[in-house]
């Protein structure tokens, strides 16, 4: 097979799937609001507001590095780990797991940060905003919100998705980022968000996912629990996480893994599949996997090779 077909069909295939989600065209650029402004160490931290894909309201944090840009962007999608209270303020260091703090990292070294809450975490919870739990009403709205959805034919994932491209064309269209240069970021529920974006909106130069690449067959098979956002009726019955990765080809991608990681478990797979796409199109070195030994977790390790892959792939060049 050659590698204009092999393009071919992952073209195919990426549309396919996006009309199988019904997912929205991309959109005029959101205007955003600006709630609070504070100086940081490096950076200026921006608290904002901009409408959702439901008309909602999307509170996030945007991270500007000292200087005037063009800077490389990265869109980076909040952890879940059964703490709804916690969304856009942990990936910005202000609460939670400070490995969890990608924001201030990549900020200092010089990337614009987007750091949206998702639906239904941190200020996005219908009941209760910041980062104080609210019990079993935080699963409840969240179960409520899939339900919801899935009754009037629809999913969770494609309002994640819609919010998703919208914060994407938010830092696309930011007078000091370089649209050219934006990445994706995230790991557990984010890194699904990561591995769904990559894969289906092509602008991204360039992604990563920890602790999520996973089969829908093995976590059947091994009776491991889905995020909401990955129940999407008939989608394992036509496609896999492998194929979504081979949709981000020839894109720089990392994936991050660990072996005792039942949501990552089988991501060399993955990976061996996927990289043939890759290397069809002349880009099998674009995909790079990350495995470890231990579990889910993040830790310093991969939490700062992480910062480093990002570093250096916003700096080189990002499409063949």
């Amino acid at each position: 097979m050659t590698g204009g077909t092999y393009r071919m069909d992952c073209t195919a295939l990426r549309e396919e799937i996006r009309t199988y989600l019904g997912l929205a065209p991309p959109g005029s650029p959101p205007a955003f609001q600006v709630l609070e402004e504070e100086e940081c160490e490096g950076y200026s931290r921006f608290l904002i507001s901009y409408g959702g894909s439901e008309g909602d309201e999307i509170p996030a944090y945007l991270l500007l590095p000292q200087g005037s840009g063009p800077f490389p962007g990265v869109l980076i999608h909040h952890q879940h780990n059964g703490e709804r209270h916690l969304g856009k303020s942990e990936v910005v260091g202000l609460a939670g797991d400070f490995l969890q703090a990608f924001g201030p990292a990549l900020a200092q070294r010089g990337f614009a940060v987007l750091a949206p809450d998702s639906i239904c975490f941190e200020d996005r919870r219908p009941n209760r905003q910041g980062t104080v739990p609210d019990g079993d009403n935080d699963f409840f709205q969240h179960y409520n919100e899939m339900c919801y959805r899935l009754l009037r034919g629809s999913t969770l994932m494609k309002k994640v998705l819609d919010d998703a491209n919208i914060g994407f064309n938010l830092l696309k269209n930011h007078p000091l980022v370089d649209e050219a240069r934006i990445g994706v970021l995230g790991h557990s529920y984010g890194g699904n968000t990561a591995i769904f974006q990559m894969a289906l909106n092509t602008e991204l130069a360039f992604g990563c996912a920890s602790g999520a690449a996973c089969t829908y067959g093995q976590k059947m098979r091994a009776g491991t629990g889905l995020e909401m956002a990955l129940v999407i009726p008939g989608f394992s019955a036509r496609y896999e996480l492998t194929d979504l990765v081979k949709c981000a080809a020839p894109r720089p991608f990392l994936l991050v893994s660990a072996t005792e990681d039942k949501y990552s478990l089988d991501a060399h797979i993955i990976e061996a599949e996927a990289r043939k796409t890759y290397a069809q199109l002349g880009a099998a070195d674009r995909l790079v996997h990350h495995r470890y030994g231990g579990g889910h977790a993040l830790t310093e390790e991969r939490f700062w090779n992480i910062i480093s892959w990002l570093v250096d792939t916003a700096r080189g060049p990002t499409s063949p």
